[in-house]
């Protein structure tokens, strides 16, 4: 049978693309798994109370929007609620913030277990904070009705609610980029924001369209440092 010029230009197309296709799941595929260790390198730090705080509406106790119980933070906040200072002009927030291991240089991780429950949206759970005005973060990773995403986008992880995920969270100082690591892939990596002082911070902070009622939990939370 004889194939026109048109015939066989698709097919040839056809099979370029499927070639593409397969290469993009096989690099894919490297960057997941059990051979992948975002922590190979780097050495694991203490980690207690006296290294973090809780910031928190600044009207209402600790204890009504933070508690810690069989080894799992719990991190809630209202859209209603006031910001963690009477002279912020941020949204409403209730956030673990590592203070204990800021950095200006170097390669930083933090690693932990989320759970996301159902009907929590447009909020931040988890931030490096510091960066080169007018950003105030140099990562977000925040949750818009069930997707997991890199600030408003792209999306990393669809259906994220009512399951614990593994967050690790690389960032490269002096070489200005930070990865992003759920359950053991690679789901980006982006360029730094610059600035001189980061810090490490999870929980709920309230974004653009959220939920009336914002809530995180997490476990074992780690901060590691490349060696």
């Amino acid at each position: 049978m004889a194939y026109s010029f048109h015939s066989l230009a698709f097919f040839c197309s056809s099979i370029l693309i499927f070639k593409l296709i397969s290469l993009h799941q096989s690099a894919l595929a490297w960057s997941c798994g059990p051979d992948v260790r975002p922590t190979q390198g780097f050495v694991s730090l203490p980690f207690n109370r006296s290294y973090y705080h809780i910031q928190k509406p600044y009207d209402v106790p600790e204890d009504q929007r933070y508690c810690f119980i069989d080894g799992v933070h719990k991190c809630w906040v209202y859209s209603t609620d006031k910001p963690h200072t009477t002279t912020s002009q941020t949204l409403p927030r209730t956030e673990i913030a590592i203070q204990g291991y800021g950095y200006s240089s170097g390669v930083w991780e933090f690693e932990a277990y989320a759970y996301v429950p159902n009907g929590t949206s447009g909020v931040c759970i988890m931030q490096v904070f510091g960066a080169t005005a007018p950003h105030a973060s140099t990562l977000m990773l925040r949750v818009y009705n069930g997707s997991l995403t890199y600030y408003r986008a792209p999306v990393l992880v669809p259906n994220i609610y009512d399951k614990w995920f593994k967050i690790n969270v690389v960032h490269d100082v002096d070489a200005a980029k930070v990865r992003v690591f759920i359950d053991g892939c690679l789901k980006i990596e982006a360029d730094g924001r610059g600035g001189t002082s980061h810090a490490f911070k999870c929980g709920v902070y309230a974004q653009m369209n959220d939920s009336t009622y914002m809530e995180s939990r997490w476990k074992d939370i780690k901060v590691l440092r490349k060696r």
